[in-house]
Formats: structure tokens, C-alpha cells, sequence
């Protein structure tokens, strides 16, 4: 099959510059070489209101169409499907638009600000079936990350228990923030961390472990940085069958950690890295091991001289994928959703779990008590507004 989907990139910026080097070919930053562009793939046109991105894209991609309205680009003809790498809160506003009109959206991470525009938006989508309707989650294309997940629903290691999370690989100076106005900013981006850095954790943290109904957090805002957004947070969650849960992250370790914890009834799962998985296999579940098992038995245990003391096995496998093969792998997997009606791997309905748990991580903060998961929509709206209004930058929503 030849037909590619043309793509539309909305926002020539960081992200949508590093796409269209995906889609022509053309290294994304410098010094790094594109990946290979997808095969039912290929940039249709380009589109961004700041003359500079014009000038830049007209030099570096003559062939292609530019339009400083992106819905022109939507009517135009040149696009079958477009890619929103704009400022958060234009998501669901142009993902809506294009649904309406029969454009297939890839929409990139978060789905949304607020979990009321993100619910609006996937109504939308449920009314309009024929349309495509993606959420940018290239790390559920990991494949150490799906090999969890299957591991964890066979139920081969029992309920979980506990997770925890650790992800302070996000270190961010002062220069980053200056970088654009609406960032790091309530009105422009809506927050920090958990809207920037952290939303692909915040889904894969659900996608593999479960949607947690309770919520605590503690936030810091501006925390040694000369902004007014989060960048400091840590969180403890409670979920239907008694299981808890952690999530720390923020953007000011210079060194940085990244490891995910999961224990289950059965075993143990730790992943360093994003990049290496350990499995540890109990030979005794350990509600086995706690009914039956006297004090002897476990000095002996824990003095034995195989691995593991002859309690657990453990299985380790890594991920090698190379920079871009996981964005270009959800823009291939979308084209054949389109094409041959291929399942997504992460359909646009699903973005509405990471703005949720966000929101419902700031709510804690900001009233200071535990809340319930599905977030209050329009408390956190309410709340939100505040902080905009407090800043006195952008208008509320």
C-alpha cells in the first residue's frame, strides 16, 4: 500500500520543528539524525503565527505549504490529519474544530489543562467516530513499558500492592522558563511539571498500575526557580482493592533519578531508567511465605547463598529504542489507524486519566486535603482561575 497520510503540524516550535524532521527526514535538532520517516507518513504542511517560524520553515521546507491560520491549513486540501504542538490550552480547542470538520487530530501531550475541556473534547470525538482521534503518549510504544503491563494484567504476580515512582530527570534552569511567556505560567501553560515534564508518567503510571480514587499531595511552587507553577511534587494515592501508591518529581535535580517500583503479591517489579526492567519472581507468594514460615525458616532463608537466597527469580530486559522512533512509531500506528482502521495504541479518550490525576494532585495541594479521583471538574476550574487571576496574565477560562 503507497497511500501516506499527509500530516498538518500546528506549531513550529521545539516539539513540531523535531516532527518535521521526523516527516521529511531532516535531523529535528542539531546534531541528531532524524529517524527514518514512518512509511504511510509524510509532512502535508506547516503552520505557526510567529514570523521568524515562517521565515525559518519557507527556508528549510520550501516544498511544503506554510499558514499562519491554522484552520485555513485545516480547509486547505493539504492535510489529511493534524498534530497540535501548541500551548496547552489550544489542544482541545483545535482538536474540537478539526473533529467537527472530519480532520483526524493527533493531539500532543497533555490531552488538556482541565479535565472539563478534556471530557468536552472526547464527547466530541465519541460523536464523530469516522474521524481518527489520537493522544501523542509515544512512551506507551516502549516496549519495556507494554511487557509490564502484560505482566502485571496476566495476574502471574498477583495484585499489586504498592508503586512508587521517582522522576527528578527533569532539570530545568531558569533560562528554560524565559524561553516563551506563556510558559511556566497558569494562564499560558497551566502549570508546571505535571502539565510539562510529567504527564507521560502520570499515564503510564495508570495505564500499567490502575486509575487511583484517592489523592494527597504536596506541591511546591517556584521552589528554588523564579517562577509561580509546581516544580516540586510528591503524592500518595489510594486505590479500590487497598493498594497505595507515590509519585515524586521535580525540575530542579541536577542528577536526577528515574525508578519505578512495583510490588505485588507475587513478586516485584522495578524499572531504572525507563530503560532496564527487572522482574522478580517470588518461588512463595508472599501471603504463602507469611502463613506458613517460622522465624527459623526465614534466618535461613536470608543466609542462603543463591540468588535471591532462594526466595525470588528474577528476568531482566531493557529498551533500546533510539531518539524519535517512539514519536514516529505513534504517527505510523495513527496513519494505519486512519488507513486500515489499526487499533491505537493510545487513543485521544485515554488523555483524559493523566489530566485528571494532574488536576486532582493541585486540588490536594491547594486545599490542603485528600480528594477523590474522578477530579471535582469545576472546583479545580474554579481553584484554577484563581491562580490565573492571581497572576494577571492571561484571561480566565
Amino acid at each position: 500500500m503507497d497511500k501516506k497520510i499527509r500530516f498538518g503540524l500546528i506549531g513550529i516550535g521545539a516539539q513540531g520543528g523535531a516532527y518535521a524532521g521526523f516527516l521529511t527526514g531532516k535531523a529535528g535538532f542539531p546534531g541528531m539524525p532524524a529517524p527514518e520517516c514512518p512509511p504511510h507518513c509524510a509532512l502535508g504542511a506547516l503552520c505557526d503565527t510567529d514570523p521568524a517560524k515562517e521565515a525559518m520553515c519557507k527556508e528549510k521546507y520550501p516544498e511544503y505549504p506554510f499558514y499562519t491560520d491554522w484552520k485555513e491549513m485545516v480547509a486547505s486540501g493539504n492535510v489529511d490529519a493534524v498534530i497540535t504542538t501548541v500551548p496547552h490550552y489550544l489542544h482541545t480547542e483545535i482538536a474540537i474544530y478539526c473533529l467537527e470538520h472530519g480532520m483526524h487530530v493527533l493531539v500532543e501531550k497533555p490531552a488538556g489543562v482541565y479535565s472539563k475541556e478534556v471530557r468536552l473534547m472526547n464527547e466530541c470525538a465519541a460523536a464523530h467516530p469516522e474521524v481518527s482521534f489520537g493522544v501523542m503518549f509515544n512512551q506507551r510504544t516502549n516496549v519495556l513499558y507494554q511487557k509490564v503491563k502484560e505482566l502485571i494484567a496476566s495476574g502471574e504476580l498477583g495484585e499489586i500492592r504498592r508503586t512508587s515512582w521517582i522522576i527528578n530527570s527533569w532539570w530545568r534552569p531558569d533560562s528554560y522558563y524565559r524561553q516563551s511567556d506563556w510558559r511556566a505560567t497558569w494562564g499560558g501553560e497551566g502549570g508546571g511539571v505535571l502539565v510539562n515534564q510529567a504527564p507521560h508518567q502520570l499515564d503510564l503510571w495508570q495505564w500499567m498500575c490502575g486509575v487511583p480514587n484517592k489523592v494527597y499531595a504536596k506541591c511546591l511552587y517556584g521552589c528554588h526557580r523564579d517562577i509561580v507553577v509546581e516544580n516540586d511534587v510528591t503524592v500518595v494515592t489510594g486505590y479500590p482493592n487497598g493498594a497505595t501508591g507515590s509519585f515524586v518529581t521535580c525540575t530542579h535535580d541536577a542528577i536526577g533519578t528515574d525508578r519505578l517500583e512495583i510490588d505485588l503479591d507475587g513478586g516485584k517489579i522495578v524499572v531504572d531508567n525507563s530503560k532496564t526492567a527487572t522482574v522478580y519472581r517470588m518461588n512463595k507468594t508472599e501471603s504463602e511465605m507469611n502463613d506458613t514460615m517460622s522465624m527459623m525458616e526465614v534466618a535461613q532463608l536470608t543466609s542462603g547463598n543463591s540468588a535471591g537466597g532462594g526466595l525470588y527469580t528474577t528476568e531482566t530486559f531493557e529498551n533500546t529504542d533510539g531518539w524519535g522512533k517512539q514519536h514516529t512509531t505513534v504517527m505510523e500506528n495513527f496513519a494505519m489507524n486512519i488507513l486500515e482502521g489499526t487499533p491505537l495504541l493510545a487513543p485521544g479518550s485515554d488523555g483524559i486519566n493523566g489530566v485528571n490525576l494532574a488536576n486532582a494532585i493541585l486540588l490536594s495541594s491547594w486545599l490542603e486535603k485528600e480528594v477523590d479521583l474522578p477530579v471535582d471538574e469545576d472546583l479545580y476550574l474554579a481553584e484554577l482561575n484563581k491562580k490565573i487571576a492571581e497572576e494577571g496574565k492571561f484571561p480566565t477560562r
